[in-house]
This record gives C-alpha cells, sequence and structure tokens, in this order.
C-alpha cells in the first residue's frame, strides 16, 4: 500500500449528515459530500494486510486494496477502472450496501474497519464529475437476442454484461419506470432516483432496450418471448411478502411495508397510482419487522409527520460489539441504528405480535403484544427458540401498520406457470449456482428470484454470474 502506517495515523471517519430536523423536511440525500481529503486519508487505513478478507467478505470480490491504493494516490481514473471491472453499479451498492466487506476488514480485529462503502460511492461519483465515466458502447454484435424479464438488480447487471458481450438485449420491466426494488422499494433519502436515471440512460446509450408498463405473460405473451429471443433470463425478484397470521388482521389500517414504500416512491416522482392514499401525518405508527425495509417505512413515516413510530422486532436486542457467537471475519448480527432510528422511533425487542385491536368499524386502534424469553444453544450460544411469557400482554395503540417482514419467493402465478419452470422446496426458480439454467433449456433465473430474498449486492453478483452462462450457451 501506498501507506504502511496509514490505519496508525487517521481514526475512521465518515462524512458528516444533514442534522435531522432538516432532513425529515425533505426526501434528498442528506450524507455530505466528503472532501478528497478525508478520502485520502481513509484510503490509507486500508492495510497492506497480506490476504485481503474484504474481498472475500464481498458478493462481488471487488479488489478493495487496489481500488483503495488508487484514491490514496489520487489516481481516481485507475479506481475508476478497478471499481468497474468488478461491479457494474458501484453508485448503487456504494449507497444501499451494507457492506459485508468492512464486516472481514482485517483491520476491524482490534479496530474501526475502512470505510470501503463510503470510498466506494465516491469514486463512482468523482468519476462521472470528471468525466471519466462514460458508456461503453459495445464495438461488435453477435446477432443473438436476449430477453430480461426484471429491472432490479439482478436484471440491470445482466443485461448490462449481455450487452457488453455482444448480444442485443431487451429488458422487460411491468411498472412505468426502471429499477424494480431500487427504483420503488427504496426511498430517496438512501437512493436519489436521479442516480438509477443516469445509469439507465447510459444503458440505453450502449444499446440496451428497456420496454417498460409490460407485464410479460399479460401484455407480452411467453409464447412470443420464447419464439422472438434465442435466451431468456428471468429476474423478477422474491416479490411475494411473508404475512403475519393474527387476529383481525384484515383490520383497515394495517398493509405490507412495501405497498406503503412503493406508494411514497411513485408520489415523490410524480408517478400516478391507482392505490388508495397511505399516508401517515399526525398518525400513531406501528412497523412490524427489524430489517431495512422496516427502516424504510420509519425514515418516510418521518418524513410524513407521523405523531409517534414504534418498531417490533421478535427477538432479543443484539449487542453493539461482537462477541463470542460472532467471530471475525463473519459479519456480525449487531445492533443496527439506521439513520431512520436517529430521526425518532421507539424500539420495543423481544416482543411477539398477537392481533389487532379494532374499533366497531374495523378500523386499526392498536397492536396487541406479548414479552418472550429467549434461549440460547448451550454450544453455539445462538437463539433457537423462545417463550412467552405470562401475564405480559399489552396493546400500543396506533392507527397505521406496516408488515415489513421480509419476501416468501418469486410470484408464481403468470410467466412462471406458463413457462412452466421448476420451483424449489422454498419457492424459487429452480436454476443451480453454477449455470443458473432452469428446467427450460434456454430459460436461465437469477437474483432474488433464484436465490431468495437477499441484497443487493448479491442481486448484482447473481446477474453477472447469469450472464457469463448465457453466454456461453448463446456462443
Amino acid at each position: 500500500m501506498g501507506k504502511p502506517d496509514g490505519f496508525l495515523l487517521y481514526d475512521r471517519e465518515l462524512p458528516a449528515k444533514e442534522k435531522v430536523a432538516e432532513r425529515i423536511t425533505n426526501y434528498k440525500e442528506f450524507i455530505r459530500r466528503p472532501s478528497e481529503e478525508l478520502l485520502n486519508h481513509q484510503a490509507a487505513r486500508c492495510m497492506d494486510c497480506g490476504i485481503p478478507f474484504c474481498q472475500n467478505g464481498c458478493p462481488l470480490g471487488n479488489v478493495i486494496p487496489e481500488f483503495n491504493d488508487a484514491v490514496y494516490q489520487k489516481h481516481w481514473e485507475k479506481a475508476y477502472t478497478i471499481l468497474m471491472s468488478t461491479n457494474n453499479f458501484p453508485e448503487f451498492t456504494g449507497r444501499v450496501c451494507p457492506a459485508p466487506c468492512e464486516s472481514a476488514c482485517v483491520l476491524g480485529i482490534n479496530s474501526r474497519p475502512v470505510t470501503i462503502e463510503e470510498i466506494e460511492k465516491n469514486i463512482a461519483e468523482i468519476a462521472f464529475e470528471k468525466g471519466f465515466a462514460k458508456p461503453q458502447i459495445p464495438e461488435f454484435r453477435t446477432g443473438k437476442k436476449v430477453a430480461v424479464v426484471g429491472s432490479g438488480p439482478a436484471g440491470m447487471a445482466a443485461a448490462y454484461q449481455l450487452n457488453q458481450m455482444g448480444h442485443e438485449v431487451t429488458v422487460f420491466e411491468k411498472d412505468p419506470e426502471i429499477g424494480g426494488l431500487l427504483r420503488f422499494g427504496i426511498p430517496d433519502f438512501k437512493l436519489d432516483k436521479k442516480i438509477i436515471e443516469r445509469r439507465v440512460r447510459w444503458m440505453a446509450e450502449e444499446g440496451i432496450e428497456f420496454r417498460t408498463s409490460v407485464n410479460v405473460g399479460e401484455d407480452y405473451s411467453s409464447d412470443d418471448l420464447n419464439r422472438n429471443f434465442d435466451a431468456i433470463v428471468l429476474a423478477m425478484g422474491s416479490t411475494v411478502p411473508k404475512d403475519l397470521r393474527v387476529y383481525n388482521r384484515e383490520a383497515r389500517g394495517v398493509y405490507f411495508a412495501m405497498d406503503y414504500l412503493r406508494q411514497s416512491n411513485k408520489r415523490i416522482s410524480g408517478i400516478p397510482y391507482t392505490e388508495e392514499d397511505i399516508l401517515t401525518h399526525g398518525k400513531k405508527v406501528v412497523v412490524i419487522g427489524g430489517g431495512d425495509t422496516a427502516s424504510d417505512c420509519i425514515g418516510t413515516a418521518n418524513r410524513q409527520g407521523a405523531k409517534e413510530i414504534y418498531q417490533i422486532y421478535y427477538k432479543p436486542e443484539q449487542p453493539a460489539e461482537r462477541d463470542e457467537t460472532m467471530p471475525w471475519p463473519t459479519v456480525p448480527m449487531l445492533l443496527q441504528v439506521t439513520s431512520s432510528h436517529e430521526e425518532g422511533c421507539v424500539r420495543k425487542w423481544a416482543v411477539n405480535s398477537k392481533g389487532f385491536e379494532t374499533d366497531k368499524n374495523g378500523n386499526l386502534t392498536g397492536l396487541k403484544l406479548v414479552e418472550v424469553e429467549w434461549h440460547r444453544d448451550p454450544v453455539t450460544r445462538q437463539f433457537v427458540n423462545y417463550n412467552e411469557k405470562p401475564g405480559s400482554e399489552f396493546v400500543i395503540e396506533c392507527d397505521i401498520a406496516f408488515i415489513a417482514l421480509g419476501y416468501k419467493h418469486v410470484e408464481h402465478q403468470g410467466l412462471v406457470e406458463q413457462l412452466d419452470i421448476h420451483l424449489d422446496t422454498k419457492g424459487n426458480l429452480m436454476g443451480d449456482d453454477v449455470e443458473f439454467r432452469t428446467n427450460q433449456q434456454k430459460v436461465f433465473a437469477c437474483g432474488d428470484a433464484r436465490k431468495g430474498q437477499s441484497l443487493v449486492v448479491w442481486a448484482i453478483a447473481e446477474g453477472r454470474k447469469c450472464a457469463e452462462k448465457v453466454d456461453e450457451f448463446l456462443t
């Protein structure tokens, strides 16, 4: 590395955020742009560690020490070239990835890891600003046509790679805009939609055809798909939500979290929608679930002016630091305090949802909960089961509840049934980790549709690997 003792000279430092009172008045990104000097210092903390565990921690296999060294040397174009060699969309992952690479950073053994995610994001943004990030137009065409169904991170990555390989790629998206979960699931304050639109414009310039508001299987038949394309990539995501099976689940005021986030994103972008308005202004809100989607609901509700917000999680509060159950370099299950939590909410741990309270008209008035006691496995020290505490039931008053418990599998009705794609025991599209091919010869699957609910960075990795196998099949 350019500065072998950088980790001794500089502490981990992230850029400043806008104050809570200011940022909850709008949906803009609120992390301030760091100076190049700060980025240089943070990149200098990357150790000459011999074995870069960070690369193993990254599903994309990003060549992290090399681009950190280039940033330290202020060789921004070199850093961008290295980063783009493994990651199609660093401007996305630099904003929304939970950074498993940082969990595996060698410096994290006895100190705080390198700010890899922040460096990654700014390599991309500086490349755009300085003009050496440019669309890459393929020099030749194979004449082979590929359909990619779904434009989330997996579909976009597969389309990008296949286009660069010279194939003619058409991306079908049932929504009115490209991006899938990135576009309609993640709020603007985490990922400004102009960032996605910028990349989509470039991909179109590079030769990819995007067809929006087309639900393949309904608006475009599966027969036409088979007839008009030499290969098909299914990247529709895992979109069937897990429900909460409790009494009064049908109460008015209980919604799936993604319905709320999709509508909010459409409203902010001026995209029409036909569903009833879901607004939290002046209301008491309960969010059931402990993941990123739940956190996004909290941040959105704060910006809409919710009166009170509670987050409910059935597991105990996680520790703030690694313990014996989370040895380095595994990804630790630590207490997550997101920007949305900073903006205000009450978190309830180790409580189980029993049912919803309603008034005589069926309107939601409260969530009934019970405290639970968890038990650890004596060997692994992991939480394995729990008992409800007798007499510990209580009710939280609320007007709106969002269920954010994740997703079960890909949507089966429609295209999947028409193509007769086999499913695994969890309901995902059956396609192995090596070939990505389904039971239909020219149909491939990748991303959450194949793997199940996962991270954006895993979806991009899936799309890239799937594209390689499609290319092998076509050539």
